[in-house]
């Protein structure tokens, strides 16, 4: 069965966004937006009302939202049942992770769940690692990797994978910078930081202890590009030990010795609760030990 349409329909139901919604997707708003016009030509009523500001539920987008999750709902009841019957599991799980952990967790995992599960397929999306859960609670992935948050949303469920301390870094070749982090002059220090998620929190705590209010130089997406942007000498980055670890620019950057210490990520795997009830999810859940 094909259940695209009801889970892009849902997706911008719950987003009200066509950017946001089709990001979570992997596809263009454009793309979105004929596939929504498809399903409403189907169903033969406007789902939606949109403008250029605003997208909203018709009443008739709202009685369509109720009967498209008990529909998928009802598609993953009988599904598991089937599949608990036939000797081997069939299908495929979307998962969800930065470039980092691609190769730094995932490749072991994936290996033997293959070698235990051929006949099911993995899509593998790699992005920011702050969305994961946000594509969880969407319900376009079923697995993802990132650090847990506090508090961790309900309904969502976690396994550990590692600890990785969160470190400020530099780059080696210091120039204008040498100056004021000598002095440890973190007013003035320009900083270069992730645009949300666990790691930003707790450097704006971080911050925020200390009476202070940081210079920010830019707010980028991915710890990746923070490690780059950091060797370039565009400012002082903060970034999970793991990313630096495993960056081909890990020499042109160093850690700073800073107190107090930013807590350690919890870095884990991610996944609704109810969809632990899944054959497919639960045997890829339970091939990371823990």
């Amino acid at each position: 069965m094909d259940t695209r349409l009801l889970k892009l329909f849902l997706s911008l139901a719950d987003t009200l966004h066509f950017g946001r919604a089709s990001e979570l997707n992997h596809i263009s708003p454009s793309a979105l937006s004929r596939s929504i016009k498809q399903l409403e030509d189907e169903v033969g009523v406007d789902l939606f009302e949109r403008n250029n500001r605003t997208v909203t539920l018709t009443h008739e987008g709202e009685l369509f939202r109720d009967y498209a999750r008990e529909a998928l709902l009802q598609w993953d009841v009988i599904r598991d049942a089937l599949m608990e019957e036939a000797e081997e599991l069939h299908g495929e799980i979307s998962v969800y992770c930065s470039v980092t952990a691609s190769y730094s967790f995932l490749y072991d995992i994936l290996s033997q769940f293959r070698l235990n599960h051929p006949g099911v397929e993995i899509k593998l999306h790699t992005g920011d690692p702050e969305h994961a859960i946000g594509h969880i609670l969407s319900g376009s992935e079923d697995i993802t990797i990132a650090a847990k948050p506090d508090p961790l949303p309900a309904g969502i469920a976690f396994k550990p994978i590692t600890m990785s301390p969160l470190v400020f870094i530099a780059p080696t070749e210091q120039g204008a910078l040498q100056p004021l982090i000598d002095q440890q002059d973190w007013a003035q220090i320009p900083m270069i930081l992730p645009e949300s998620g666990v790691g930003r929190k707790r450097v704006d705590d971080w911050f925020e202890q200390r009476n202070l209010t940081p210079t920010i130089y830019a707010q980028v997406a991915g710890n990746e590009a923070i490690v780059s942007m950091v060797s370039l000498g565009f400012g002082v980055g903060v970034v999970p030990r793991i990313v630096l670890d495993n960056s081909p620019l890990a020499e042109k950057v160093q850690v700073l010795d800073v107190k107090p210490q930013l807590a350690d990520y919890d870095v884990g795997l991610f996944a609704l609760e109810k969809k632990l009830k899944s054959p497919l999810i639960r045997a890829f859940w339970e091939q990371l030990k823990g």
